[in-house]
């Protein structure tokens, strides 16, 4: 891998940054941090090495930093100027730090403050052992400038050594090579020396152990986690494997997960070597395990080669998406992917009518500037670019597109890529070569136009036909408890959930959950699905569970659809401010900033 390819970033602006990496741009960091506890803030010193064409200022990004020193030329160097331009509240500050056209490093003296929005610390109690804090991450989409001065683009990249100093009693891991127990000093060191961009920084801190699943596989997790996890995780090395076969070797030497408390704001994050998930895809029969699946996918589709900009965010889970259900067709079969396709395209429409058909919000390539790009991460850039590469294997086959996508990977191994770039290499490498192709595909309808354009290839499940059926069955009379559901996986229980029909009664979801005991599920897909019909319906029965849930799970896929719910209740209004109230602590900074808007800051 050369130097120039290992560090290139797109010639696209990033609306998202302020760093001008045409000028200077950072190549490695070398971290050193403390984390405390009782302050809830990390210190220590940030040194950038630099890439400078003879520039004379330096600019990095920040949000909310407490800035102590700007050193040049290493932590002993001699101090420079420097100073934070305007605060914007999306982008936060630039940091404009003066160096000579010679300059090659600088190191940053710094300070987190309890408020940034990338750091969780939760207490004992928000913990699943209850005994020790723990602290995490969350780096994507732009929230690395709240915890790190960096160049937060997705388009820029750079290798990293940290050492990480926390309380002896606890476990420091990073998106880096990992300890896999403790030590009684407390000091970590890490290396990623591989490229990464900043939103794949991470850190966590913990009451943690560590379990092999394979020879380059593993999970940590709290202690009393640890052997549900293991027995859940059980396949990681077969997917692993899996997505060898289909597009090429694993890049990061060790594919490890570790699992969150329930606080987490998503379902995972892709961070490299080191997979944070949510410890609500613990069903307790690997029904949910397509989520570490999508997060492993990402080792090729985001981590390997990244969206330029977040307006090319589809670029990452367009792709994902599509891998991660050939990953699980791989080893489930494909009518199990099906369910997973049927699931998605059904929320798909659901974001499509809620954005409105003709957004362009719905649009694949996005136009995010001076919005926060929180706002593209939803249901377009997973599922309409997953569709995109359907419809393209419906025209070309799988073969050939199964060709051009291992293609893709090897040659912007490490790299970024916009959109036009994209579509430019995509028509070289593959529209060219099928005459007629581009016509019957429409790509500027899918990534310039709204909604689905025409012609999409149908989404269907035979699987999810015996669940219409039974659905169908039971509104027609015949009791629930003899349905035919035996063999059920989460996802048809979740399809047979998202089919029942408006206005169902109390009566009738008091049947159902006499037949299957929906509200004492322990599985959270399960949950999110049914919660939404007891709130609508005024099913009581569910109230201390759906208060339960609220203020358990911090995942915010599950948690928007429940406070939207009881927006539209009588006197629901009132109801979910005092439940968010409540819930509101347990919450990370990604998900209150969704919920502050939608149900009102307490």
């Amino acid at each position: 891998m050369s130097d120039s390819a290992a560090t290139a970033f797109a010639s696209t602006p990033d609306p998202h940054s302020y760093a001008r990496p045409a000028e200077v741009s950072v190549r490695h960091l070398a971290l050193e941090l403390t984390v405390d506890f009782q302050t809830q803030t990390l210190s220590g010193t940030a040194t950038w090495q630099l890439r400078n064409s003879g520039a004379t200022e330096l600019l990095l990004d920040t949000r909310g930093l407490l800035l102590e020193a700007v050193l040049l030329d290493g932590p002993t160097g001699e101090p420079t100027p420097f100073e934070l331009g305007a605060d914007d509240a999306v982008l936060g500050q630039p940091l404009r730090i003066t160096i000579r056209p010679d300059t090659t490093a600088v190191s940053i003296r710094y300070q987190t403050t309890p408020r940034a929005a990338a750091l969780q610390w939760l207490r004992p109690e928000q913990t699943a052992g209850g005994q020790q804090p723990f602290l995490f991450t969350q780096s994507q989409a732009i929230l690395a400038r709240t915890w790190l001065p960096c160049q937060d683009s997705p388009g820029i990249r750079f290798t990293y050594e940290a050492r990480v100093q926390g309380p002896a009693e606890l476990l420091a891991l990073m998106s880096a090579s990992n300890p896999q127990e403790r030590n009684e000093a407390g000091e970590y060191q890490f290396r990623m020396d591989q490229p990464i961009p900043a939103y794949l920084m991470a850190l966590a801190v913990g009451d943690l152990e560590f379990v092999p699943l394979s020879a380059r596989t593993g999970i940590y997790a709290e202690p009393v986690t640890l052997p549900v996890a293991t027995s859940e995780f059980e396949d990681v090395e077969k997917m692993v494997t899996a997505a060898e076969d289909l597009y090429g070797p694993y890049r990061w030497e060790r594919y490890d997960l570790l699992v969150l408390p329930p606080s987490f704001p998503f379902g995972g994050m892709e961070n490299p070597r080191l997979t944070f998930v949510t410890p609500t895809i613990l069903a307790g029969d690997r029904s949910l395990t397509s989520l570490v699946a999508h997060e492993l996918a990402h080792s090729w589709s985001g981590n390997l080669v990244t969206n330029a900009t977040w307006n090319d965010f589809w670029l990452n889970e367009g792709f994902t998406v599509y891998f991660e259900r050939r990953i699980m067709e791989a080893l489930y079969g494909r009518p199990y992917s099906d369910m997973l396709q049927v699931l998605g395209h059904s929320a798909l429409l659901d974001t499509i009518a809620e954005l409105g058909a003709t957004s362009p919000d719905t649009h694949l390539h996005l136009n995010l500037t001076g919005r926060d790009p929180d706002e593209g991460l939803n249901e377009i850039a997973y599922e309409k670019g997953d569709y995109l590469l359907l419809t393209l294997e419906h025209l070309v086959g799988r073969p050939a597109l199964d060709t051009f996508i291992k293609e893709y990977f090897a040659r912007h191994s490490f790299q970024s890529m916009d959109t036009a770039s994209f579509i430019a290499y995509l028509r070289h490498e593959l529209l060219d070569q099928h005459p007629g192709l581009a016509e019957k595909l429409q790509l500027d309808s899918w990534i310039h136009g709204p909604g689905i354009p025409a012609g999409a290839p149908p989404i269907g499940s035979t699987r999810f036909e015996a669940v219409d059926d039974a659905l169908q069955n039971w509104q027609q009379g015949t009791p629930a408890r003899v349905l035919n559901t035996d063999e059920w996986s989460s996802h048809e229980w979740v399809h047979f959930l998202h089919g029942l029909p408006a206005g169902i009664s109390p009566a009738q979801l008091s049947e159902l959950d006499a037949a299957f005991g929906f509200t004492h599920s322990g599985n959270s897909e399960i949950l999110a699905a049914w919660f939404p019909h007891t709130i609508t319906a005024g099913y009581a029965a569910a109230d201390e569970a759906l208060h339960q849930f609220l203020t358990r799970v911090g995942r915010r896929k599950f948690l928007t659809p429940l406070y939207k719910a009881l927006l539209t209740t009588p006197g629901g209004a009132a109801r979910a401010r005092q439940l968010y109230a409540q819930a509101r602590p347990n919450y990370h900074s990604v998900a209150t900033s969704t919920f502050d808007v939608l149900v009102g800051k307490p």
